[in-house]
């Protein structure tokens, strides 16, 4: 790709620069469609939305996890995508100053920046409100991320070596340097790195993985980040992303996730984190999963014990014993975690060539339709959600997520946050041990200033009990 620096301006904020710049690769053409839905801001447009995701790329390594904040700063920013006869063209009309150097937008910067457009493009046309039928079943779900996945160029059909990597954006200074360990030792074994491709627990193995990749002379490494674009401005892709996938929403990106790994990490985190593990557990809980090797593994450093013991108190005390079999907890050991990932990965290759399923996209396991289907957070939403027990585990664990779904849009995600603003908390209603539970959990997220990088916490929720 190419850049092109136009005139160099001053804004009421922070340093600002006009450029034009040229993809090559993966981008060369978009039809007219395409490139009329990404410029239209009415109609069903997407050109707010692509504004919105492109000043996330553009501010990568923001300290904020408010949507709100990087808007605010640019509010001249703006980015049009044109149609020439010899492909596109991308121009950035006072775009923050951080992603060029020397007048040059960085090229790592660029790629996402790029892949902001693909997504979004590919989403206005493919996932359109004419395919809406094609979404109304488990089936078409499943192919549109395959779809998305595709179009994006992750699934390369390569022996199993992808490890997701889940973990909150907002952790201790211990706890992210332990992802960098872990992320390092499972890049000396030859494994690649997915996350939600924010800051933190994200970044860390990442980090990690990239100097051991090095050492081992890996050249062609894959650092995946998948995210949404209700997420994407409050959790911006960190540096190291060297292929970034937008999903339309978290229940496609939560299905990424799940179809494309092959071996799932979970490290300390926030509500996000425990929704990520609610959505799998519900999933593996499955019957028609039983059977499926997933390996999953929480891991933290010594100080994140009391972390993963509450977690699991929690899990056991919704989900059974039973749900607590499908996962370990080790506690500060990289280096047993690395193998026990790679022992587990090996497990999953096995498998998929006995039942010929592909290395590249997990076809084998079922996803009910309702952890399908998108979930909008509305008050109402929120307090009709069933927190019982007596209910099946997988059904139970759907609801519990959404819970927990809610208060990351309340935390982190515009619509949600204009929601809370409008109308106050949420109020999670159930049965009076589970929301006891849930609120001793929330509590500890909240003390252990899990829920936010900077700044007091203001809950956006109120367990009913």
């Amino acid at each position: 790709m190419t850049g092109v620096p136009m005139n160099q301006t001053a804004s009421r904020a922070l340093p600002v620069q006009d450029a034009r710049i040229y993809p090559r690769g993966g981008l060369d053409v978009l039809s007219r469609a395409e490139v009329a839905r990404l410029r239209d801001a009415s109609s069903g447009g997407m050109h707010e939305l692509l504004r919105r995701c492109a000043l996330a790329v553009l501010t990568s390594g923001s300290a904020s996890d408010d949507p709100r904040a990087a808007r605010d700063l640019y509010p001249d920013f703006d980015i049009q995508v044109l149609q020439q006869d010899r492909g596109v063209r991308i121009d950035l009309i006072n775009a923050p100053a951080m992603a060029f150097v020397d007048g040059e937008i960085i090229r790592g910067v660029a790629e996402l920046l790029f892949a902001v457009v693909r997504d979004l493009a590919y989403t206005a046309i493919e996932l359109g409100p004419e395919y809406a039928a094609d979404l109304e079943s488990s089936a078409g779900i499943t192919n549109a991320v395959f779809g998305l996945l595709r179009n994006a160029r992750i699934l390369k059909p390569s022996d199993p070596n992808l490890v997701v990597c889940w973990g909150g954006h907002s952790i201790s200074r211990d706890e992210y340097l332990y992802t960098k360990q872990v992320g390092y030792e499972l890049g000396l074994r030859g494994l690649d790195i997915c996350t939600g491709c924010g800051p933190g627990a994200m970044k860390g193995p990442m980090k990690g993985a990239t100097i051991a990749h090095a050492k081992q002379r890996r050249a062609k490494t894959r650092y995946i980040g998948v995210t949404e674009p209700g997420i994407i401005a409050a959790e911006s892709p960190n540096p190291i992303v060297n292929h970034l996938v937008i999903m339309p929403d978290i229940e496609k990106r939560l299905e990424a996730f799940v179809r494309i790994g092959h071996g799932i990490l979970v490290f300390p985190g926030g509500v996000g984190t425990a929704e990520e593990i609610l959505y799998l557990l519900g999933i593996l809980l499955h019957p028609d999963n039983a059977h499926l090797p997933f390996p999953l593994i929480l891991t933290g450093p010594t100080i994140a014990a009391p972390y993963f013991e509450q977690i699991d108190r929690f899990i056991r005390l919704t989900l059974g014993d039973a749900a607590a079999e499908r996962y370990e907890i080790i506690i500060g050991d990289p280096v047993t975690v690395a193998k026990r990932m790679v022992a587990g990965i090996r497990k999953v290759r096995e498998y998929r060539i006995e039942h010929k399923d592909s290395f590249f996209f997990n076809w084998a396991v079922q996803i009910p339709e309702d952890y399908q289907q998108p979930f909008v957070p509305s008050h109402e939403a929120m307090a009709a959600l069933q927190l019982r027990p007596g209910r099946a585990v997988h059904d139970l664990a759907a609801d519990l997520r959404r819970a927990f779904s809610g208060i990351v849009a309340g935390n982190v995600k515009e619509d949600g946050m204009r929601r809370i603003e409008e109308f106050g908390p949420f109020e999670i209603h159930g049965d009076a041990a589970m929301m006891q539970a849930l609120d001793a959990l929330l509590r500890a997220f909240v003390e252990q200033r899990r829920m936010k990088i900077a700044g007091e916490y203001k809950p956006c929720y109120r367990v009913v009990t």
